[in-house]
């Protein structure tokens, strides 16, 4: 066992030098680069349409209490500053020509990452905090209308919902979005490096 250890450990230190094409190369970076664009495109798409949604909650039912209309001006408020903040940093990634412009790319995507980071991070309270707070006053209205035993399940699943978002999906996202976007980055240099070798 010992000796298949250290097969592996003298196999990780030996760097094999696979020679990819910069086309080939340059193709998987442009799909890869799609598929995050794509992604971040639909995520500003639900974002928008949770507003929407709310808006026309909020024009249909007629709500009696003040609080009820403060809340969701709060929850929209909140939704569409983040979904704001999500449309500068998806422009971040599609402002530059990556075919024509490598280096301010690499540079794009390099600030497109420590951007999402701080989305997820800093950022991500204030939006959760806000959330929380408008869907507290919305709540103060509607639940009401419930029995004791319906509004204890809507607090619990509620506060399960966001605890569960702010932890283990917040923590997921944040890693991959690291690992993909690091791995895009690494790409590019090499690509770049391809293309600036004396030939």
């Amino acid at each position: 066992m010992q000796e298949f250890d250290h097969i592996e450990a003298i196999w990780a230190q030996h760097d094999v030098d696979v020679k990819i094409s910069a086309d080939e190369m340059l193709k998987q970076a442009k799909k890869e680069v799609n598929s995050i664009k794509t992604k971040s495109l639909l995520n500003i798409v639900g974002m928008a349409l949770s507003i929407v949604a709310i808006a026309v909650l909020w024009l249909f039912f007629d709500f009696k209490s003040i609080t009820t209309h403060i809340g969701i001006s709060i929850v929209i408020l909140a939704i569409a500053i983040y979904t704001f903040i999500l449309y500068k940093n998806y422009k971040t990634l599609t402002n530059t020509d990556f075919t024509r412009h490598p280096a301010d790319f690499i540079a794009d995507l390099k600030s497109y990452q420590i951007q999402r980071y701080k989305i997820y991070s800093k950022l991500y309270w204030f939006y959760m905090i806000a959330l929380s707070i408008g869907m507290i006053l919305y709540f103060f209205e509607i639940l009401m209308m419930m029995s004791v035993p319906m509004q204890i399940l809507t607090w619990v699943i509620t506060f399960g919902w966001v605890v569960f978002c702010s932890t283990l999906v917040r923590k997921a996202v944040i890693k991959k979005d690291k690992e993909r976007i690091t791995l895009l980055i690494d790409k590019f240099e090499r690509i770049n490096n391809q293309f600036n070798e004396p030939k």
